[in-house]
């Protein structure tokens, strides 16, 4: 099964080659990665482009933001399955797509586990969200998958097209909230770290962006599940993230490689 990778960059010029040999580090070897930049003035180009470029495919020019980035790879990637690595994330390991390509053999949809960390170097973890098996009522209850370790099979992408442009911080909730409760695709979720993924991205950088992201992803419910104006997963999504910053110390940290962590 060849998996597509889509990464959107702009000025990613100081994390973007931890994320690249994050990437080639892989051991599935039916791969590919499509780098959507958003026409860079630092020297992110330079470090995508002195790599080999069989399996990279590399797209510069300007956007109008991450979602609209997100639909150009979308209808470029060639791959049976597609993902989200961004241009600050690391696969966990070289086994990711390889576990992620075992898991689309038996279900269109697999999700994991993800660590917050503050640096690819360090790999000090500040909080792990650890995937859950989709409950009754979905994404109704609060429940969510985490975006950036999210592989659908071609047919999903197909089904549920394009990022909402209209909405800013939440779009990939939109996606997914999509993906999962609006055309019955089978969801795995796999009991494994799939990304490092840095601290500080746009919806969890603050309190505004954490409230913002809320009331985006209440307005996707209302539009998709006939949610009313206050919904019972407005509370429960970020009570539910609480737990994800229990057993965390202040030494916590992923074992690192050369390429990423192992």
């Amino acid at each position: 099964m060849k998996i597509s990778v889509l990464t959107v960059c702009w000025n990613s010029a100081a994390t973007i080659r931890h994320t690249v040999d994050s990437f080639l580090a892989q051991d599935h070897g039916d791969k590919e990665l499509v780098v959507i930049d958003g026409n860079s003035s630092d020297e992110t180009l330079s470090i995508v482009q002195s790599y080999p470029p069989d399996q990279i495919r590399l797209v510069s020019e300007p956007d109008s933001g991450m979602y609209d980035a997100l639909n150009k790879g979308l209808r470029l990637y060639t791959g049976d399955a597609v993902g989200v690595l961004n241009s600050d994330d690391c696969f966990h390991d070289r086994r990711v797509l390889g576990r992620i390509s075992a898991g689309l053999e038996t279900a269109d949809i697999v999700h994991g586990d993800l660590d917050f960390v503050e640096d690819h170097l360090r790999k000090r973890v500040v909080r792990r969200w650890r995937a859950a098996a989709r409950p009754a009522k979905g994404f109704r209850t609060g429940w969510m998958p985490a975006h950036p370790t999210f592989y659908v099979r071609r047919k999903v992408a197909d089904a549920v097209g394009a990022f909402d442009l209209s909405l800013k911080v939440a779009s990939d909730y939109d996606w997914m909230l999509r993906a999962v409760e609006l055309h019955g695709f089978q969801t795995a979720a796999t009991s494994h770290v799939l990304v490092d993924m840095m601290v500080g991205g746009a919806s969890t950088r603050s309190l505004a962006s954490h409230i913002g992201h809320n009331l985006e992803a209440l307005r996707a419910r209302r539009r998709w599940l006939g949610s009313g104006p206050i919904d019972y997963a407005l509370v429960a999504k970020p009570v539910r993230k609480l737990g994800q910053f229990f057993g965390i110390n202040s030494t916590g940290t992923a074992k690192q490689s050369r390429h990423g962590v192992s």
